[in-house]
């Protein structure tokens, strides 16, 4: 009888419902301190700058890229949105038709990331292609590392004017596009933006490079 009378209908004691307030109370702990890097990052960058201290890029409010697959180019494999996870990722939107503003925007990512030295790991670049055009093989060849996707309308409403300029933007570990820097960007003053968010975000310290998505054998650049 005593084993009858227990069944999923019986209302909740006051431990039951002590330990649910106890177990929620835990999640919403965890979700703060698994937010708390990149908060604390903005925070330092953006709110409590030493006098004279500005940043480069233009900060944006934070907007979430869709969780989606996007079709690889060039070859390489899809690009899935948890792939920037862990990371900040120099995000170029453009044509696949590259010319010398182009370029240099893919010049600048590069050097950017190389820059950070033993920090550059914690870097990433993703080129997403606006158009159906695929870039050529040796505008490629000295971008080891770089990202092709093509991009879907989705993505783009996600990136203030990559409709009508070839901008660079700065995704956050979480996959947030918080940044964009100018047209025809100063690397120098990139890498400096860089190195300060590096500093105050311990996001993605100490873990193993991740290998190229399109060709394991390559290290990333």
């Amino acid at each position: 009888m005593t084993s009858a009378s227990l069944s999923d209908g019986s209302p909740a004691t006051p431990a039951d419902s002590a330990q649910t307030r106890t177990g929620r109370r835990t999640l919403a702990l965890l979700a703060f301190v698994c937010a708390l890097p990149v908060a604390a990052s903005y925070f330092a960058y953006y709110v409590w700058q030493p006098e004279g201290r500005t940043n480069y890029g233009e900060l944006l409010v934070p907007a979430a890229l869709p969780d989606a697959v996007l079709p690889g180019v060039a070859g390489q494999a899809d690009f899935a949105r948890s792939e920037l996870d862990g990371r900040w990722t120099l995000l170029f939107a453009a044509p696949g038709a590259c010319d010398r503003a182009c370029a240099d925007a893919l010049y600048a990512m590069r050097q950017s990331r190389l820059a950070q030295g033993e920090e550059m790991d914690r870097v990433a670049r993703l080129w997403l292609l606006s158009d159906a055009a695929t870039p050529a093989g040796d505008l490629l060849a000295p971008h080891a590392g770089l990202r092709l996707a093509r991009a879907t309308p989705a993505w783009l409403a996600r990136l203030p004017a990559a409709e009508r300029g070839r901008h660079v933007y700065l995704v956050d570990p979480r996959g947030n596009v918080m940044m964009r820097f100018p047209e025809n960007a100063d690397p120098r003053r990139v890498v400096k933006d860089l190195q300060r968010l590096l500093k105050y975000s311990a996001l993605g310290r100490g873990q193993p490079s991740r290998p190229n998505s399109a060709n394991p054998m390559r290290t990333p650049g």
